[in-house]
C-alpha cells in the first residue's frame, strides 16, 4: 500500500522560505504525477502545484506562481516544494498526493489517489 509522509513544515516570517518534502513509500514515485495542495482552516483545500512523473512538466495555482517550485527525485521517491516570499496568507496544511495519471499536472482533487496526512505551515506577518 503507498503512503507519503510529509515533512518541513513549521513557521517563518513573512518574506521567508521553507521547503516542504514528501516521501513516497510502498511504491515507485515515478509511476505517479504528484501535487501538492493545501488547506487553511475553514477553507476548502485547493491545488497549489503539480508535477508530472518525469519532472519535465509542472503546473501551478496562480497565488503561488512565481514563489513557490515544486520538484522531484524518483531515485529518493520524494517530492519537494519550495516556497519563497512567503505570505500570511499561505499559512495552511499541505498535503501531497499521486495522481495515477503520470502526466497529469493539474487536476480535481477527487482524481488524486494517495494523500499524506499533511504538514503545517505558518507565516506569521
Amino acid at each position: 500500500q503507498v503512503q507519503l509522509v510529509e515533512s518541513g513544515g513549521g513557521l517563518v516570517q513573512a518574506g521567508g522560505s521553507l521547503r516542504v518534502s514528501c516521501v513516497l513509500s510502498g511504491g515507485s514515485l515515478s509511476s505517479y504525477a504528484m501535487g501538492w495542495f493545501r488547506q487553511a482552516p475553514g477553507k476548502e483545500r485547493e491545488f497549489v502545484a503539480g508535477i508530472s512523473w518525469s519532472g519535465t512538466t509542472m503546473n501551478y495555482a496562480d497565488s503561488v506562481k512565481g514563489r513557490f517550485t515544486i520538484s522531484r527525485d524518483n531515485a529518493k521517491n520524494t517530492v519537494y516544494l519550495q516556497m519563497k516570499s512567503l505570505k500570511p496568507e499561505d499559512t495552511a496544511v499541505y498535503y501531497c498526493a499521486t495522481h495515477p495519471h503520470p502526466y497529469k499536472v493539474m487536476g480535481a482533487i477527487s482524481e488524486y489517489e494517495f494523500w499524506g496526512q499533511g504538514t503545517q505551515v505558518t507565516v506569521s506577518s
